[in-house]
């Protein structure tokens, strides 16, 4: 049996080394190379490649290079292959940095001040505690999680709502639409992890803006698709929430007219919060390997129906 890798070549070559080292059963190819095709057992890839069971009529598991599998669709997945997303250290731990940057950022008022600085004015303000600010995190998976412990532990209030309850020491959780509203009214800072699924698409909308305390603020980081783009624009304009750090939009990149790239109240990153490590998750990949090879069950296997 043999792996087929079909993402970064330089992470590749990174994977393809290691692998030979400590995996010597296990052949992998990068693409468009792929050995024998009936040999092929597992696949490496952000993007399904078309005819996919023709392709490789013996596959059992396709991997995700990434956190998320959303750009997976049923249709596209062979009966009987399993989908499982990548969940490794680095990763995780970009996420939190990004996410506690971002709500430090948010929190002290830095987009204030970097628009005093380009205006000249040296004017300070109120600074309010880490413990006066709550913290909402949108999605309660590995990376909520992680995001969470680490502003818990910088003294920030936080809770976490998802689709199904949750119990994350320090963080209150709320789950449910039912709960929903109550999660919202709560929340300073609202942080979206969410993973994209029909129920999370258009999420960040007037409808849930109109929840949060009047100011409030929104770090997106979860999937482009989740926001509405003039809704937000309208939200900042009117003062409903007061800035906002986008990670992810539909499209990526952004058209060059585009309002976000020069909204006063938009930090806009390149989709950067997170990235998978080559050196850790290469081990995340073996070890799922070894449980599927074994007949345990891999971390990370995600429910196509429910997308996630």
């Amino acid at each position: 049996m043999s792996i087929v890798y079909r993402s970064s070549a330089q992470r590749g070559q990174i994977w393809q080394d290691w692998l030979a080292e400590h995996a010597p059963d296990l052949p992998f190819y990068q693409w468009p190379e792929t050995g024998d095709p009936s040999q092929v057992r597992y696949l490496v890839t952000w993007e399904i490649p078309e005819d996919l069971s023709e392709q490789f009529p013996n596959l059992e598991v396709i991997f995700s290079v990434g956190a998320g599998a959303d750009q997976f669709t049923s249709a596209q997945i062979p009966d009987g292959v399993s989908v499982v997303r990548m969940i490794e250290p680095g990763l995780m731990d970009d996420m939190a940095a990004y996410i506690t940057f971002s709500v430090i950022g948010l929190h002290r008022g830095m987009p204030r001040y970097l628009q005093q600085q380009q205006q000249q004015l040296w004017l300070k303000h109120e600074a309010v505690a880490a413990s006066r600010c709550h913290v909402g995190i949108l999605g309660l998976g590995n990376l909520g999680q992680a995001s969470a412990r680490v502003l818990t532990s910088l003294g920030y209030e936080c809770s976490g709502w998802s689709r199904s309850e949750k119990s994350v020491a320090g963080v209150t959780s709320y789950f449910g639409d039912d709960q929903l509203a109550d999660f919202l009214k709560q929340c300073d800072i609202l942080v979206c992890l969410l993973p994209l699924t029909d129920l999370t698409r258009g999420i960040l909308n007037h409808q849930l803006f109109n929840q949060l305390p009047d100011g409030a603020c929104l770090v997106h980081a979860g999937r482009g698709q989740q926001l509405n783009h003039q809704d937000l624009l309208e939200a900042l304009d009117s003062g409903k929430l007061g800035h906002a750090v986008i990670d992810v939009t539909d499209p990526e990149p952004l058209p060059s007219d585009h309002p976000f790239w020069k909204h006063p109240g938009i930090w806009l990153t390149p989709h950067i919060a997170s990235e998978t490590h080559p050196e850790s998750s290469v081990k995340v990949l073996l070890d799922n390997i070894r449980r599927h090879q074994q007949g345990q069950p891999m971390n990370g296997l995600i429910d196509m129906q429910r997308g996630y």
